[in-house]
Order: C-alpha cells, then structure tokens, then sequence
C-alpha cells in the first residue's frame, strides 16, 4: 500500500485550526493561549529538527552516534522530570534520581526487547532502536515525574505525621511506607489506565501510524502489544526506583526526617 505523503499547505491548515483554539482560548480569558502557541510552534520545530538527525541516524546506522543521540534524550527526559516536580530534592538528587532510574529501566527494557524480542540486524538499527526508546523514555518520564511529585509533595504535607511516627519507634520505611505505595502507584495509573483502554476506547499512536503508513493491521496489533507491555515494565520499575532512592534521601542516618533536602 502507497504511503500518501502530506503537503505542507496541508499541515499548514492543521496550524489554522490551532491558531483558532488559540483565539477561543483568549477569547474565553483561559489564560493559555501563549502555552498554546509556545508548545504548538515548538512542536513543528523540534519534530522538523528531530526528523532531519532520523535520517542522517538512517543512513548512517552508526552505533556511536545512535548512543550519543539515546543518551541526549536521556538528559532532556531527566531535565523535564525535574522541572515537573513542584517541590523537589534539593543538590541536583531530583535530577539524578530521575534520570539514573529512567537510564535503569528504560534502557534495560529497551536493549532486552531489541536484542531477545524482536531481533534487528543489526540490533541497534536506529529503524527500531531510536522509536522504542523515545516511547519508553517519554511514558517512563511521566512516571518517575509523577511518582516523585507525589512523594515530595505528600511528605511536604504530612511532615508532622511522619515525625509522629518516628518518635513513636517507627523506622523510617515504616513512617512513610503509606506514602511511598501511593506514589509508586500514581506513576503506574496512567500506564495501566492505558493498557486498559487500548483497542476499546482509543487505538494506540504506533499501532495507528503504523496501520496509516501501509502496515498489516496484524502485523500493527502485535507491534502495539508488545511496545505497552514493554512501556508498563519499563515506567513500572522506573517508579519503584526512584521513589525508593527518593524517599530515602529524605532521611539521614539518625532515620530524622530532612525537610531542608527539599526546594
């Protein structure tokens, strides 16, 4: 099946009807019509940008610079993990920990099905390479982002109970276990809530690009199984670390609650 290649007169008339949001929301006083333009425009920019390096990746297929462009997308994750969280670790741990438990899990998720599931030649052929990771990175980026915002912010709120705690005899896991659970478990919902959904109430962006570049729905529906079984692994044990790191961070030594560790 011939792939229809899109004119940019046609994308153009995309970014009318965003530009028409745009003048509803302002005219409504919504008060994001400035994020509208900002995050439409950079959208076209980043997604233009980031299309020309695919095709030099392409035509190169040299694994120097497919792990020099992992590794950038790795740090711009974990730069967005950061400035998601309302109330963070201070000393730059935000930024570590989220980005040593996207790097964990992710890459780990991503090399394994690459190298034992579907099997490239060679395996890091950015064809397949480069869009599992970027899907990886950017679901398991939401999760540690929320997990973490949940973790510090729930802290923040119940500083007093957890002190309680302690003084009672508590361990610090003890003081803030109800804590941690509900934040490793705020990270996984959406990817749960997705896997749920999936086929019924939406259909998947890969399986959908996929099927509209000429793939055999099939062939689409196996692709799209494994890379939400893939993602949920990957955002799963992307929380579990970094709110296990985080929440001790929060402690000392001594097992005294450290609020001055927070920004």
């Amino acid at each position: 099946m011939e792939v229809i290649d899109l004119a940019w007169w046609k994308l153009a008339l995309a970014a009318v009807l965003l530009l028409l949001l745009a003048l509803c929301s302002h005219l409504s006083r919504l008060g994001i019509t400035r994020s509208l333009l900002i995050a439409g425009t950079r959208t076209a920019v980043q997604l233009f940008l980031i299309g020309l390096i695919l095709e030099a990746l392409f035509a190169a297929a040299d694994l120097v610079w497919i792990v020099l462009m992992a590794f950038v997308m790795l740090l711009v994750a974990g730069r967005e993990v950061m400035a998601r969280q309302e109330r963070r670790l201070s000393g730059g741990w935000a930024f570590g920990i989220g980005t040593g438990a996207m790097f964990l899990s992710s890459f780990t998720v991503t090399i394994l099905t690459l190298t034992v599931v579907i099997g490239p030649q060679p395996w890091y052929s950015p064809q397949y390479a480069i869009p599992l990771l970027g899907m990886m990175l950017g679901n398991t980026m939401t999760g540690v982002a929320l997990s973490l915002d949940r973790l510090t912010e729930s802290v923040w709120r119940q500083r007093a109970v957890i002190e309680n705690r302690l003084m009672m005899g508590q361990t610090w896991r003890e003081a803030v276990g109800d804590i941690r659970r509900d934040a490793m478990r705020g990270g996984m919902i959406p990817s749960i809530n997705a896997m749920a959904a999936a086929g019924i109430v939406s259909l998947p962006g890969m399986m959908t690009g996929q099927i509209l570049a000429g793939s055999p729905p099939a062939v689409a529906v196996k692709y799209q199984i494994l890379v939400m079984f893939t993602i949920t692994v990957g955002t799963g044990f992307g929380a579990l670390m970094a709110v296990s790191v985080g929440s001790r961070r929060l402690f000392d030594t001594r097992e005294r609650l450290r609020l001055d560790r927070l920004v």
